[in-house]
């Protein structure tokens, strides 16, 4: 049995904690990387997973690797695959990813001009990390124009807007891939959909994610070949000429499009929600995975997925993903299968805790099924203000 300290405690932390269920876990929340370190000392932890990207990108892989202790996930120069936007389209260029054309710019003048080189829509993001909601899909010159202004003006996502990005628009569907890597290989898991934005019909703004279903059946086997040939293998050839030594997970946000698969971005650690669907497919012990990986010993084979479909429901509180009131008392948990996201507990009881409450999962043999499990669970949990989209999987059947 090993020892695994596991840093977070949101929906995809507890996924993860559920998956090595069969080894000693500690938990942590705290944001301070030397406290963190101290931490894993004295529970002397065979290996440490950090679910933020933010402490990521902040360099905690370098600084356990100086201190001789084992960590899944990026130092400081990968990281920046996911830290900044401009960075990881440069590098994609630079090793011939497919990806949808852009524009970098640092002066908010500029960016605006640069408006005329795009057709309509265009995607505005901000280029540093913005919880997942820096990204602006703009119907009109205007609302480009007011998306600059809010990210580098405003400073709407502080520092994270210092350069923004803007891209070609590509319609198709989504996928996410999660997959384990280090220098020498990636080793993809199972494919995933999100639903990123608040409101059904992907409407609204743009959340940390909605809900998920894996496996994605957008994602064929043409699809994954295409990903094979014209983003993996090209990432990883990047990854080897940047000497980017790491092994950690690399999430690929891709778009399933009319012209063929293109790269959205990176995220350097396990993607949320995704992970909250993906672990439960996969056989077998995923801690020797993880070590696997991490001993440069991981092969295709190794990994083994179950003939099942997954899915995950979000019960976020009213207002997210803007503000929102906390402190709501949470009822209906018994037999319910759900994992703790935004929750605190109080003498006995339970209250919400943050913009993304709980997550309501089922696996089940068809997506039907498990769907109506997570949907009729979402009727036996109650709090003020409980809010959820009505068609999480709902284009897959």
């Amino acid at each position: 049995m090993a020892k695994i300290l596991i840093v977070g405690n949101g929906g995809r932390e507890n996924a993860i904690k559920r998956a090595l269920g069969a080894h000693e876990i500690a938990q942590t929340t705290s944001l301070d990387m030397q406290e963190i370190l101290c931490t894993a000392q004295e529970f002397a932890a065979d290996l440490t997973i950090v679910g933020s990207e933010d402490l990521l990108v902040a360099g905690i892989g370098d600084l356990f690797s100086q201190a001789g202790m084992k960590l899944f996930g990026p130092g400081k120069a990968a990281a920046r695959l996911e830290g900044s936007k401009a960075y990881a389209k440069d590098f994609m260029k630079k090793y011939g990813v497919k990806t949808a054309r852009y524009e970098t710019f640092t002066d908010p003048k500029d960016a605006m001009a640069g408006l005329a080189d795009f057709n309509l829509p265009v995607v505005v993001k901000a280029s540093g990390l913005a919880a997942g909601k820096g990204v602006i899909i703009c119907q009109t010159a205007e609302e480009a124009k007011n998306a600059i202004s809010q990210i580098m003006v405003d400073q709407r996502f502080g520092q994270a807007g210092e350069k923004v990005v803007l891209e070609e628009f590509l319609v198709g569907k989504e996928a996410s891939i999660l997959s384990l890597a280090n220098e020498k290989g990636i080793f993809p898991l199972v494919s995933a959909k999100d639903h990123k934005k608040i409101g059904e019909g992907e409407t609204g703004p743009n959340t940390g994610g909605m809900g998920t279903f894996a496996p994605n059946p957008f994602y064929t086997a043409q699809r994954q070949a295409e990903f094979e040939r014209d983003i993996l293998a090209p990432t990883l050839k990047g990854i080897q000429a940047e000497g980017l030594e790491f092994a950690g997970c690399i999430f690929f946000g891709l778009m399933l499009t009319d012209n063929g698969t293109y790269l959205l971005e990176y995220n350097m650690r396990f993607g949320d929600p995704e992970t909250q669907v993906v672990l439960p497919l996969v056989e077998g012990d995923f801690y020797q995975l993880l070590v696997a990986c991490m001993e440069r010993r991981l092969e295709p084979t190794d990994i083994r997925i179950r003939d099942q479909k997954a899915i995950c429901l979000v019960l976020a509180s009213e207002g997210y993903p803007g503000s929102y009131e906390k402190g709501k008392e949470i009822t209906g948990l018994e037999g319910v299968d759900y994992l703790e996201a935004g929750v605190r507990h109080e003498n006995g009881k339970a209250y919400t805790n943050g913009g993304r409450v709980l997550n309501l999962v089922a696996r089940a043999d068809t997506l039907e099924a498990a769907r109506q499990v997570v949907y009729e669970n979402a009727q036996k949990v109650d709090f003020a203000g409980k809010t959820y989209r009505k068609d999480i999987g709902a284009d897959a059947i």
